[in-house]
């Protein structure tokens, strides 16, 4: 059978990138050919957020560009800036393990279209790809379109509502022939706009088995990991994470965003990515993929949920708060920052979160071999 992939497959970010290797892994795993399917980007329905996030980006930029002469980099032997080596790398990657090649490839001839994972749904964002109907199934061509742990990310009814495209969501979700989310948010939405109740799956990164495909090529040791994006950590959220760093004695190092209170930044590719988290005494997250790798490295961790108003617009707590009940950990969140120290230091049971794993990695598999093995 082949099997189509429509997801966040070109974006620049270690998050996407890992659900996109981890679903595509799963389905050829499956016996399947996967081919990953580009969709149009539209504008954003959300016109008054295009011109807050462009003042919010100008800041942000600001901020960074005061505090770049603070980090360590390594440049490599052609003098390339390391953020270039960092996008080249990518590119690398997208192209050998993804097969995702330069050149857009629409309405891709499959068996089966997958919609998924990542926040395909979340179409009232002011950045990102916008309003796009093809995420939808729209103008596929396929066989069947279905979706696995789609999530509409921060876009809620209420949004939808506000912007005036929630019939003509309602009327896209009729191209699927099943629908999965990975969030009690993404599932409230589907059952209010269609009367169907989605099942709930695990995203791919914790599904597939990153443990055999993981790069190790740390070669430090006592450090605190920081993943987050760039301007996201407030000044006060930084000078306690400095604190507890310094009197546990270890070296701050941040990854994804670079962080002007830590003492080094890293680029690295994917895969090499998760070996920084795999060696980390303590891992300081504000993302959805950063609790993941944390949870899959079985590491100490403490995670910063952030609301539309205190992320500036883009907040997280609608999948973040669910991922974390799902898997127990709801005592890793940060309700207060004088917390942290508490927080980050308490046992984990991984063993239980193993147990939630392998029953979500259980009804993946079969979901998948049922949707695609059975395409009409």
């Amino acid at each position: 059978m082949k099997v189509g992939i429509m997801t966040m497959q070109r974006i620049r970010n270690y998050g996407s990138y890992l659900q996109a290797y981890g679903l595509k892994r799963l389905i050829e795993e499956l016996g399947h050919q996967v081919e990953f399917v580009d969709f149009k980007v539209e504008p954003s329905v959300d016109k008054k957020g295009i011109v807050e996030r462009c003042i919010i980006l100008k800041k942000i930029l600001q901020k960074l560009m005061r505090g770049v002469k603070k980090f360590k980099r390594v440049v490599n032997k052609e003098k390339q800036s390391p953020f270039e080596c960092f996008i080249k790398s990518f590119e690398k990657e997208y192209i050998k393990d993804l097969g995702v090649t330069r050149e857009r490839k629409y309405r891709t001839a499959v068996d089966v279209l997958v919609i998924g994972s990542d926040e395909v749904f979340n179409c009232t964002q002011s950045k990102g790809v916008g309003f796009s109907a093809e995420l939808f199934g729209a103008g596929n061509n396929a066989g069947k379109v279905i979706s696995y742990a789609a999530s509409f990310g921060n876009t809620t009814i209420e949004k939808l509502k506000r912007y005036g495209i929630d019939k003509r969501v309602k009327e896209l979700f009729g191209n699927f022939s099943s629908i999965s989310v990975r969030d009690m948010n993404s599932q409230k939405i589907v059952e209010y706009l269609t009367g169907i109740n989605p099942k709930i799956h695990l995203d791919p990164v914790l599904v597939y088995d990153f443990k055999k495909d993981i790069k190790d090529i740390v070669d430090i040791e006592n450090y605190i990991l920081v993943y987050a994006y760039n301007g996201r950590i407030s000044e006060d959220e930084g000078r306690v994470i400095r604190e507890f760093a310094d009197s546990k004695q270890k070296r701050l190092i941040s990854i994804s965003g670079e962080q002007n209170f830590c003492d080094q930044y890293v680029y690295c590719r994917p895969l090499e990515m998760l070996s920084y988290f795999k060696h980390a005494d303590y891992v300081i997250t504000d993302t959805f993929h950063g609790t993941i790798f944390s949870v899959i490295n079985q590491r100490q961790f403490a995670v910063l949920v952030r609301s539309d108003e205190n992320a500036e617009g883009y907040g997280n707590q609608e999948k973040l708060n669910f991922l974390l009940e799902k898997l127990g950990l709801e005592n890793q969140r940060v309700e207060s920052l004088p917390q942290l120290a508490d927080i980050i230091e308490r046992n984990i049971d991984y063993g239980a979160i193993d147990t939630i794993i392998e029953k979500e990695r259980k009804n993946t598999i079969a979901y998948l071999k049922e949707q695609i093995d059975f395409a009409d």
